[in-house]
């Protein structure tokens, strides 16, 4: 089993960049694909990127392409997630999430069974 937490969570301008991070602890985090996700209020849990267990292949959804960057380090048993030409439809809780899965990195929350808490991004235009 894996313990995540979000930090970097903030409040900032339209146009503004911001790195999330993710710390992972107990089972060895290179076991694991990792993943960030967004909920904005009243809308469903949305894929914004996901990479797998190596570093070495990414997923990214089309909404985000070009503007966020997911990376990991294994040394620091952390998940990044840069964001840049951040938009205020980009406020949402973002989180991280981690899949045991062995092939195909996934882009469902269904297949992520370790979540972390949450981090607030608020866009201002």
């Amino acid at each position: 089993q894996v313990q995540l937490l979000e930090s970097g969570g903030s409040m900032v301008q339209a146009g503004d960049s911001l790195r999330l991070s993710c710390a992972a602890s107990g089972r060895a985090f290179n076991y694991y694909h990792m993943a960030w996700f967004r909920q904005a209020p009243g809308k469903e849990r949305e894929f914004l990127a996901a990479i797998n267990w190596s570093g070495g292949s990414t997923r990214y959804a089309g909404s985000v392409k070009g503007r966020f960057t997911i990376s990991r380090d294994s040394a620091k048993n952390t998940v990044y997630l840069q964001m840049n030409s951040l938009e205020p439809e980009d406020t949402a809780v973002y989180y991280c999430a981690a899949s045991s899965a062995t092939t195909v990195i996934p882009i469902s929350p269904r297949e992520y069974p370790y979540w972390g808490q949450g981090a607030q991004v608020t866009v201002s235009s």
